[in-house]
Formats: structure tokens, C-alpha cells, sequence
């Protein structure tokens, strides 16, 4: 017989143990299912929650019939035939955002994007805690937006990413922006709208909304209430943000007035000043002073893993984007650092590909890249889509990609990772492979 207050969590990874954790202290009966026989936090569950039945091994359906709301982690799609049935019988199906927004009472900034959300979800953080506000940073970044939640922050920050979004129905924003849209997780999504749709729904129940104004599949054709403030890479009208070239430099300004030279930014590369840009129209829409911003913004040294300097050796500088897991990431590296050096790009790439086009890297390697180098499960689907645009190597692993990259660069050029791909082929996710390929240029430099 059903459970009226049953709480089915659907997924026991760090998102769906935090969601155990707050039903639980909001005396809600809990159950978990897992299609795993041995999920990453069934310890931890089983130590402090040993009264939660938990079924593994397979989504269990009889469970899920008898719950008055499926919680679903992000990382399973509810698309998934168990839970799928579900929805079909009229059982509504949540987040941890939606648990998030029924019960955050603070104001929230949400970030979302293909790209740059990690990068531009930190630097708000910055911003706003330089500025004086008490904030908490987190979601699809670092901590579970619930455990996020007490009563002495006065504002909260969140990475959301599309597999959240397609499961959250009532937050409300003070300030949202989908940063771009470039094809990501089609192996998830039947077409990119469908992708896109999910990515939009950051923009509901906004009160000051942001759109990229370069990227108009980003904002799309939904219907704001109020004025959006916008961003881009070209000279901004009044009351938007962008870049001015001035003398001979180039500055981050707010329609006609430079606000800061590029040079002082130490974020580098276009797509790094499109994220900043970003952060300063989240700040201003909300009040936020932009001279204490652009304060902040020359204190912020960006994340690990996306487009971080690692060493210079024998004049070439090496640059670690392990982040960079799709091709609109890797297109956004290639596009922003390549017209900032005096050589040319050697580009590290290849993982799992998730279904992705890869002819959509060609324009910008053929422009910025002197030698493609390959690695990893589908190097071979890449090495096709990218023929002609560049020579191209083929390598066996990451340490052969590498000393091909050495053999081939001269100073004033520069070698990134930028794999466009997953790394679960290799790696046991991008931060593992962003350190392994650290090691071994740090061992090139010794």
C-alpha cells in the first residue's frame, strides 16, 4: 500500500546521499534504489541511515509505484524505463534542486551553460563575497546545493547543470544566466532542443535575468519579464557588458565606458573574458558594485582543469583544460587563447566522444592549430571529422601525447589538453587525467 509521505531517492551517488540527509532531518520515511549493486555512498548511508530500505542492483519498481515523489539524481535520466512508468501514473518526479527551492528562504544566483558555469559559479562566488555578502557556493559544483542550506548565509550561488534543471519546477532566482549552448550529453537527448529546453528553464521565475548576446540558441525565444542585461565579446551597447578596444587596448567595459584593461584580468583568452563579463551583468543586475567587482576580478585565478597554466618549458607554455568535455569546451579554448599568442596551438585531444559531432572543432583548429595529437577511445572518430584541418598524430596513450606535442613545439607556441570527451575511457574522471597530464609536463620541465 502506498506511503502518502514516501520519499523514493533514485540514485545513492554524493547528490542523491545528500538528499537522504535533509528528507530525513525534515522527518519525511525514506527509500533508496540503485541500478548499481554497490553505489559510491552506500557505506556512509548504511552507517547513518540504517533504518532506510535501499534496493539495489536495479531500479526497484515496486518501490518506486509506492512513493509519493521519486527524488532523482541527476546523473540518471528520467527517461529511464522504471522511473518513465512512473511519470506515466502521475507520480511526480524532483530533484534536489526542486527539495533546494521549496525550502531555501535567501536570495539564489544560478549558473548554467555548455561551458564556463564551473569558472563563472566560483568568480560570482568571489564577487560577492568580496562585496560583503555571506554566501554559500555549490550544486552541480562542489557541495550538494541542500547541504548548502542554513540560516547565516545571506545569499546563495549555484552551478546548475541541464540533468538538475529538467527536474525543477519552482526556484526562484534572483539573478540567472545560461552562459552558451553548444552540443553536450547527446547521448542523453534525442535533439539539441530538447537539451536547450532543459538549459532555458534557468530563466523561470527570474527576476534579473542574463543572456550571452553572441549566443542567441543561449536566451532562445523564451519570454523574459523583465529586461535581460547582456554580455558579449564585441562593443557593448548602454547598459551591457563586453569588450572595447581603446589606444591600442583592449578593455572589459560597460556600453561606452572601459572599465578594465584585459591585461590586468588573469583569466586569459577570450572565452575567459566572456565568463568574467558574465559574472560582472550577474553582479550588476542585482546591485552588486561593479568597482568592487573589478577588484575581485583581478584576485581571481580561476579552477584547476580549465585552462590552467601548468609550465613553460624551452619557451612553450603548457596549458592543462582537463574540463574541457565536449567540443563547444574545447572549440571555446582553441578560439580563446589561440589569437592571444605569437605561435600556434598544439592540441591534445580524444577520450569518449558521447556521440558528439567533431567536424564542429574543424574551423577553429584549421585556424589555430598547427599539429592535432590523439588519444583514447574514439582518437579515430576525431582523427575523421578533423581531416584536413590540421596534421594529425595518432597517439597509444596521454605520456606519447605528450612527448609528441615536445618533439613539435617550438617556443612561442603553446600545447593544450583540451580533449573535447569524457574521460572515463582512461582516467576516473577529468580531474584524474587533468593531474596525470600535470605530472608528467612538470616531469618534461625537470
Amino acid at each position: 500500500m502506498k506511503n502518502s509521505d514516501l520519499k523514493v531517492v533514485v540514485g545513492l551517488g554524493k547528490t542523491g546521499l545528500s538528499c537522504v540527509r535533509y528528507l530525513s532531518a525534515q522527518g519525511y520515511p525514506v527509500a533508496v534504489t540503485d541500478s548499481r549493486l554497490d553505489p559510491p555512498e552506500l557505506k556512509e548511508l548504511q552507517e547513518n541511515f540504517p533504518h532506510v530500505e535501499v534496493q539495489l542492483g536495479g531500479f526497484n519498481e515496486k518501490l518506486l509505484s509506492d512513493a509519493s515523489e521519486l527524488v532523482v539524481s541527476p546523473g540518471i535520466s528520467i527517461k529511464e524505463p522504471a522511473i518513465a512508468n512512473q511519470i506515466k501514473r502521475n507520480i511526480p518526479v524532483i530533484g534536489d534542486i526542486e527539495l533546494f527551492a521549496r525550502n531555501v528562504k535567501r536570495p539564489v544566483i544560478a549558473i548554467t551553460g555548455s561551458n564556463g558555469k564551473s569558472t563563472v559559479t566560483s568568480l560570482m562566488g568571489h564577487l560577492a563575497s568580496n562585496a560583503g555578502y555571506k554566501v554559500k557556493v555549490g550544486g552541480n559544483l562542489g557541495i550538494p546545493a541542500l547541504e548548502l542550506i542554513d540560516d547565516t548565509s545571506d545569499l546563495y550561488i549555484l552551478e546548475l547543470s541541464s540533468f538538475q534543471l529538467e527536474t525543477t519546477h519552482s526556484l526562484r532566482c534572483w539573478s540567472s544566466v545560461n552562459l552558451n549552448i553548444s552540443p553536450d550529453h547527446m547521448d542523453r537527448y534525442a535533439h539539441l532542443q530538447e537539451y536547450i529546453d532543459a538549459k532555458l528553464r534557468i530563466y523561470r521565475h527570474c527576476d534579473h535575468p542574463v543572456i550571452n548576446l553572441d549566443d542567441s540558441q543561449s536566451y532562445g525565444a523564451f519570454k523574459f519579464d523583465t529586461p535581460p542585461v547582456g554580455f558579449t565579446l564585441k562593443e557593448p551597447q548602454e547598459r551591457m557588458f563586453g569588450l572595447r578596444a581603446d589606444r591600442g587596448e583592449m578593455y572589459l567595459a560597460q556600453g561606452k565606458k572601459n572599465l578594465l584593461p584585459t591585461k590586468s584580468v588573469p583569466l586569459k583568452g577570450h572565452h575567459q573574458y566572456a565568463n568574467v563579463l558574465a559574472g560582472l551583468a550577474l553582479g550588476s543586475s542585482v546591485g552588486i558594485s561593479v568597482e568592487s567587482m573589478l577588484q575581485s576580478v583581478t584576485t581571481f585565478k580561476g579552477l584547476p582543469h580549465r585552462c590552467q597554466w601548468v609550465a613553460n618549458v624551452n619557451g612553450v607554455n603548457w596549458y592543462n583544460d582537463s574540463k574541457a568535455t565536449n567540443v563547444g569546451s574545447a572549440q571555446a579554448a582553441i578560439f580563446g587563447i589561440g589569437p592571444e599568442i605569437n605561435g600556434k596551438l598544439i592540441l591534445l585531444a580524444g577520450g569518449q566522444g558521447k556521440n558528439a559531432d567533431f567536424s564542429e572543432l574543424y574551423g577553429a583548429v584549421q585556424k589555430y592549430v598547427k599539429t592535432v595529437i590523439l588519444y583514447g577511445q574514439d582518437k579515430q572518430l576525431i582523427a575523421e571529422a578533423l581531416e584536413g584541418s590540421a596534421p594529425i598524430v595518432v597517439a597509444d596513450d596521454l605520456q606519447t601525447a605528450v612527448e609528441g606535442a615536445a618533439e613539435q613545439a617550438k617556443a612561442g607556441d603553446v600545447v593544450i589538453l583540451s580533449p573535447a570527451c569524457a574521460s572515463f575511457d582512461m582516467f576516473r574522471n577529468f580531474e584524474h587525467r587533468g593531474e596525470v597530464f600535470m605530472e608528467i609536463v612538470r616531469g618534461l620541465a625537470s
